[in-house]
């Protein structure tokens, strides 16, 4: 089944009297349960897709679909609401809260939600057993190392079981070691029948998606 789908989709910027068009028709279908790589230059659009895919930006013109419900002229409360129910987010830089420790980081996409206390801890701990940090439950940011903080993000990511994982260069500022670790995660993920897709620089983890999607001045290349 189709996941996500453009059509004819393209974003610009205005900035004062000039408008860079970022995204240019753009007509792109991602099935569920399909692990896509995302390439190209810095500035070529990648990380604006995955924004229009989240609900944290919306097309200038064109129109997205996610499982056939047209989200293009939904407004940022329906697409928040999207976003906290299908789509998990890992960035490069892990941006975790620093005055909160390594389980209270976990729980914050909880803030709404139906379960109990009781059934919310045993997720938590759940997801941090699965990243192999359920003994760093306890830890603050400044305690753990690179590749420890972005596995907590993962963790975070997955708490509310998401559809969809967007990775914006999940291991652009790892080691070789935890950069494996992380990579290891997704594929997992996507193992389970979870969509990943990840935007990386990284020329040797690209090939090892099914898919791979250049972007090279906004318009989309199919490499494989």
């Amino acid at each position: 089944m189709d996941l996500i789908t453009f059509k004819n989709m393209s974003k610009e910027f205005n900035s004062g009297k000039q408008t860079n068009r970022v995204l240019t028709d753009v007509n792109l279908t991602i099935k569920e349960n399909e692990l896509v790589m995302i390439t190209g230059r810095s500035g070529s659009g990648k990380t604006t897709l995955l924004n229009i895919i989240a609900g944290l930006d919306k097309p200038t013109s064109g129109s997205y679909f996610y499982r056939n419900h047209d989200l293009t002229n939904k407004n940022y409360k329906q697409l928040a609401d999207f976003r906290q129910n299908k789509i998990g987010i890992i960035l490069q830089n892990y941006p975790l809260v620093d005055e909160k420790n390594v389980f209270e980081n976990v729980k914050i996409p909880l803030w709404n939600s139906d379960l109990s206390k009781e059934k919310q801890e045993q997720h938590i701990i759940e997801m941090l057993r699965y990243v192999g940090l359920e003994n760093k439950a306890k830890a603050y940011p400044k305690e753990l190392s690179g590749g420890e903080a972005q596995r907590v993000a993962t963790a975070r990511a997955l708490i509310n079981d998401p559809d969809c994982i967007l990775a914006d260069e999940p291991t652009g500022s790892l080691d070789e070691e935890s950069e494996q670790i992380i990579f290891d995660l997704l594929t997992d993920l996507h193992r389970v029948g979870k969509t990943i897709i990840i935007v990386t620089h990284n020329k040797d983890l690209a090939k090892q998606g099914e898919r791979q999607i250049n972007i090279s001045n906004g318009v989309f290349h199919s490499v494989r």
